[in-house]
């Protein structure tokens, strides 16, 4: 099962840890901070054959942008999971936005479809 956010993935990427804590990958097999985000940004965008125009930060290139709540090199790397986008411009408009910057959000989209669990229980599993 794979999750749509970025910073689990990052997280599972630079720690070896699952979701729930447990270390199932050793070092010998983890990532750099760097190595991570580059296979996490540069490596989707050639997985999709999209690499001429997103993935990094060069001319050309779309250049979305999202304010983080952490710097992700400088944070612990047990926290990388915890980062969360403060503000996210897309083409130029914020596709979402929450804490100081809640006044640029756009309205919420209705969940599709009505059932999901998402309707209860809200986006993203935080840990308390």
């Amino acid at each position: 099962v794979s999750n749509y956010n970025p910073w689990t993935a990052l997280h599972w990427m630079v720690t070896g840890e699952s979701i729930g804590g447990t270390q199932l990958l050793n070092q010998d097999n983890r990532l750099t901070r760097e190595e991570a985000l580059r296979l996490y940004t540069l490596g989707s965008a050639w997985f999709s054959g999209e690499e001429a125009r997103k993935g990094r930060i060069a001319p050309g290139q779309f250049a979305d942008i999202a304010v983080l709540s952490e710097d992700y090199f400088e944070v612990p790397a047990a926290r990388i999971d915890k980062i969360e986008s403060l503000l996210t411009l897309v083409g130029g408009r914020a596709v979402y936005a929450a804490g100081e910057y809640q006044s640029l959000a756009p309205a919420a989209l209705p969940v599709s479809p009505t059932w999901s669990p998402v309707t209860q229980f809200g986006g993203h599993w935080r840990a308390q």
